[in-house]
């Protein structure tokens, strides 16, 4: 069976780096590039970030792209999260510089290439604000048939927010776009914290990855200690929850989800800003509106939780490339 294609679009950050890991550890897909966009960090540092884990798995061939540095409305302070990632994104280990470079293609451009090199064969992974993806959907209408799925990590479907009540942080950090991205059309899985609040990596399974042999779980063991401190503070919770593993996972086996679908927009402004509304009722509304007419996508409502932390250490704890 051919292995899918992905292109993981990220904005490293510690469960980034936990979802990078996993994917080239993950024998069902190809990784033929990393885009970056800001989101934890800065989209500079995410570059020099995605360069460096590349340097640690030890696969300096696979591309990566820079980004888009501010939302698609230019809004000039982007909300960075270093107090959860550290001011590096790996946690404060303060990794060397990466020996190459991005590419001189943007993100959008090397998307727009890969896609239409390999038409109905590229996943694209968005673990971060979707401008990058929206750009490349403005800028070429046969992106998003050309495409073959999107996986999105955000949204708080039916639960509140990570950001503030209304809005995770991944859709509030670039909402115009995300609703770009889901009303084009593109065969697309969402998976909003909803569902990544439930599968956590504990504090027993961090000690056990410090005890391993295995070089990438020690990787992931030293990056990880200020994102563990975040969580036992501000959620009060020994352990963390897995974000980014578990859109990967969609990625990877979508069968330990499931998914119900229906229409997706995005509230743009005002208290609700960055607020992800499902309509999946099924009702035929009595009047003409901005849902009408809209392309379904498919949102994750279940998930084997369990399933998904046993793979990400499964993977972690091998060293086989």
């Amino acid at each position: 069976m051919a292995k899918t294609k992905l292109i993981i679009d990220t904005d490293p950050g510690i469960d980034d780096a936990m979802a990078i890991l996993m994917a080239f550890h993950s024998p069902e897909v190809e990784i033929i590039g990393l885009t970056t966009i800001f989101g934890n960090v800065p989209t500079s540092l995410a570059t020099h970030n995605a360069l460096h884990l590349l340097e640690v798995i030890g696969r300096e061939d696979v591309p990566v792209a820079q980004g888009c540095t501010m939302s698609l409305k230019n809004v000039p302070k982007v909300r960075i999260a270093d107090f959860v990632h550290g001011k590096d994104g790996l946690g404060n280990t303060n990794p060397s510089p990466p020996k190459r470079k991005a590419l001189d293609l943007s993100a959008k451009e090397f998307l727009l290439k890969m896609i239409n090199t390999f038409p109905g064969e590229v996943t694209v992974v968005a673990l971060g604000p979707l401008t990058n993806i929206a750009m490349a959907i403005r800028a070429d209408p046969m992106f998003a048939k050309n495409v073959k799925q999107i996986v999105v990590l955000g949204g708080a479907f039916f639960v509140n927010g990570n950001v503030n009540p209304a809005s995770e942080a991944n859709i509030l950090g670039d909402p115009e776009a995300a609703d770009i991205v889901f009303t084009s059309g593109a065969d697309i899985l969402v998976v909003g914290i909803n569902i990544t609040h439930q599968v956590v990596m504990t504090d027993d399974h961090l000690k056990q990855l410090g005890q391993s042999e295995s070089a990438f779980a020690k990787y992931v063991y030293e990056i990880s200690h200020f994102y563990f401190d975040y969580h036992h503070e501000a959620y009060d919770m020994k352990g963390v929850y897995l974000h980014d593993p578990t859109a990967l996972a969609a990625a990877v086996d979508p069968l330990l989800f499931t998914f119900a679908e229906g229409v997706v927009r995005v509230q743009v402004d005002g208290i609700s800003k960055g607020m992800t509304i499902f309509n999946n009722t099924g009702k035929r509304w009595g009047e003409v509106t901005e849902w009408c007419n809209k392309p379904s996508v498919k949102v994750a409502v279940t998930v084997d939780a369990n399933q998904i932390t046993d793979m990400l250490m499964e993977r972690l704890l091998t060293d086989v490339k």
